[in-house]
């Protein structure tokens, strides 16, 4: 998704499903299709649903997030992203890894309760979110392809940092790869819930979170150019 300054949205729309439709859930879904994304949210109890606004146009599906079937009938074969929130870590992670392994997904995120089981899930390519610093923005940031979330920008509103999403292609290549193919610079990545700062031969690594600064007026060109597959020299 394309989100211009000021919340103007883009022609990208992409279909995310949630599992959980507690608090966050139902915020997160009503957040994305604000938007202009289609959204599929999933929970066990249909008595959840009534936290969805009454304008809600998205699909509410009884069941289990990690079951197959109820997965298909929410459109994850179509979906970009899955995000599992639902008030279990178990429940969350086993989700987020069938959303992952078995039908491809590549931006999927859970929220985690127990910050001890964060680096263990970490390790398994799934990025986590601690409730106690979970925010919507966290979420969408993890969730959308384009359009990254600011993280901070100057008074100007010149620079920005953000997090922004990188092809897997880009995974094994030095993170000082990306500064040379987009002229931003890298200013930290998150690896198993901890800052690193990138040294010369540091690799980017399945399961990084990359933090760039850059120019407001190039984000949309380098959060596409990351987004996609490196160039070969």
């Amino acid at each position: 998704m394309r989100v211009a300054p000021g919340g103007a949205r883009s022609d990208h729309r992409v279909h995310v499903v949630i599992m959980g439709c507690g608090r966050v859930g139902s915020t997160l879904a009503r957040t994305l299709e604000k938007r202009g994304h289609t959204v599929a949210i999933i929970d066990q109890s249909a008595d959840s649903f009534r936290r969805l606004s009454p304008n809600f146009t998205g699909r509410t599906i009884t069941g289990m997030g990690f079951d197959r079937e109820i997965l298909i009938e929410a459109g994850i074969e179509q979906a970009e992203a899955f995000a599992a929130v639902s008030n279990g870590d178990n429940s969350n992670i086993l989700a987020a890894r069938v959303a992952r392994e078995t039908f491809g997904i590549n931006n999927v995120v859970a929220r985690i309760y127990d910050p001890g089981r964060a680096e263990v899930y970490q390790r398994l390519g799934i990025p986590t979110v601690g409730t106690v610093r979970w925010t919507v923005d966290q979420m969408m940031r993890r969730l959308l392809p384009e359009g990254s979330e600011p993280e901070w920008r100057d008074p100007s509103a010149t620079v920005r940092l953000a997090e922004v999403h990188v092809h897997s292609d880009w995974v094994g290549r030095p993170a000082f790869d990306i500064e040379r193919a987009t002229g931003a610079r890298v200013a930290f990545l998150t690896r198993l819930g901890q800052g690193l700062l990138p040294k010369a031969d540091t690799v980017v690594q399945e399961g990084d979170l990359v933090h760039v600064v850059m120019l407001e007026k190039d984000a949309a060109a380098i959060e596409s150019q990351l987004g996609a597959k490196p160039e070969e020299a």
